[in-house]
């Protein structure tokens, strides 16, 4: 059943490989473009016209009214469609069998692998999304001509969605970079605000906002001018485990949110970061054998000071459990968070991370203070997706501190190579 109306909707011209068939099709730029109105519009009239079974994702979703929900529901008023969709709490149906599904990926993983029929795979804010996240959904998405819509801001060049979707794009992909001057209906409000901040802020960060341009490392990040260096000075690349040495592990514990790891040598005077994983509501046997599949040799493994509170449902401590399946534990200092950042600022002229542990470098460069209503920051950094590999690495830098009686100090090497002999 098609809608007995006709539909009468305009797109930009960037918006019209939406109606082209494509595995996938990815809108990407700066603010004010239309990307995700024109998605939504799309989605409607083509889920008009036949069934189709439709997932609106994105990386996290507490509640329906984090996701597109709202914005569909607009459109459908707003194409004249209210007579063939109805609108309901967590869903919207259209009278020919149609239906939008809503969910979070980062804790509805499992549940979205077992979705069977998905014919649109639309996922909203897509430079939120882990490269663990895309692993699993991408062949989730399996139906006989099944296509997966991407929109998205970027934010750095080292993002798994930049990176899997503009600087190396699959095949079958068509690709879009949309921004304000793309959007015939650009409003005069966001013109303002659009000339303001071209005229009187910052250069680097207009280019992000309002033309899409990638930042190197995220605007007011805690850890920007650190991370910055490690690029400039070749310090992120690959970089080797070495057999005669022992690997210490330093983790953020995530009770019902993600487990951050990251995996630590001390070679001579540098401090080599070899790996890192992350996951959320997994066991504590699941981060065990995640650790003897690494077939690393490990010296210890440092635990931030709530890893010593105990279980309510079994009595006993993080720390003990992890002692009874067999891993050497410490407890790491607890410093308080801004003698931690201060501890990553120390040992970081010193540090090696190896490009394999690109969530978690996306992690670092992200990791930013609060910003209030008038746009000042607040002192104390953001709570998000980011904070837990943060968190992990301060508990290094203070781990590392503790065992070092005296401060480390080295010149970088001339090139990447330099120091790998």
């Amino acid at each position: 059943m098609t809608p007995t109306k006709q539909v009468d909707a305009q797109f930009p011209r960037k918006l019209s490989l939406l109606f082209k068939p494509s595995r996938y099709k990815v809108l990407h730029g700066g603010r004010g473009s239309g990307k995700s109105w024109g998605v939504a519009r799309a989605l409607l009239i083509l889920a008009a016209q036949k069934q189709m079974r439709i997932l609106c994702t994105r990386e996290v979703q507490n509640s329906i009214l984090e996701s597109v929900h709202k914005l569909l529901s607009d459109q459908v008023e707003s194409l004249g469609l209210s007579h063939f969709y109805e609108i309901q709490k967590t869903t919207i149906k259209g009278v020919n069998g149609s239906q939008f599904i809503f969910e979070g990926l980062r804790h509805n993983i499992n549940s979205i692998k077992s979705m069977e029929g998905v014919d649109v795979c639309w996922v909203e804010e897509a430079e939120k999304v882990t490269d663990d996240s895309w692993r699993i959904l991408i062949p989730t998405i399996r139906a006989p001509g099944s296509e997966i819509w991407v929109t998205f801001n970027p934010h750095l060049e080292t993002d798994p969605t930049y990176q899997r979707f503009i600087a190396n794009p699959p095949p079958d992909c068509l690709s879009n970079a949309v921004n304000w001057r793309d959007n015939p209906w650009f409003p005069v409000e966001l013109e303002n605000e659009r000339r303001h901040a071209e005229e009187s802020g910052s250069k680097d960060l207009y280019l992000h906002t309002w033309e899409g341009h990638c930042l190197r490392v995220l605007d007011g990040a805690v850890y920007a001018d650190e991370m910055r260096k490690m690029r400039e000075e070749g310090r992120i690349g690959r970089v080797p485990y070495e057999p005669a040495k022992p690997v210490y592990t330093f983790w953020d514990l995530g009770f019902g949110d993600n487990t951050a790891i990251w995996f630590v040598q001390s070679v001579g005077m540098q401090m080599r970061v070899i790996d890192y994983y992350s996951a959320n509501r997994q066991p504590l046997t699941h981060y065990v054998q995640m650790l003897q599949s690494r077939g690393y040799v490990y010296a210890e493994h440092g635990l931030p000071h709530d890893a010593r509170h105990a279980n309510l449902g079994t009595g006993k401590t993080v720390q003990e459990m992890l002692e009874e399946l067999g891993l050497k534990i410490r407890i790491v200092p607890q410093v308080g968070i801004d003698n931690g950042i201060q501890a990553v600022r120390r040992v970081m002229p010193n540090v090696w991370i190896d490009d394999k542990c690109a969530d978690g470098i996306r992690c670092l460069e992200y990791y930013h203070y609060e910003t209030n209503k008038d746009g000042g920051a607040h002192a104390k950094p953001a709570h998000d997706w980011s904070s837990h590999g943060a968190d992990a690495f301060r508990y290094f830098a203070v781990g590392f501190e503790e065992k070092t009686t005296t401060p480390l100090k080295i010149k970088p090497p001339r090139s990447r190579m330099a120091w790998m002999g």
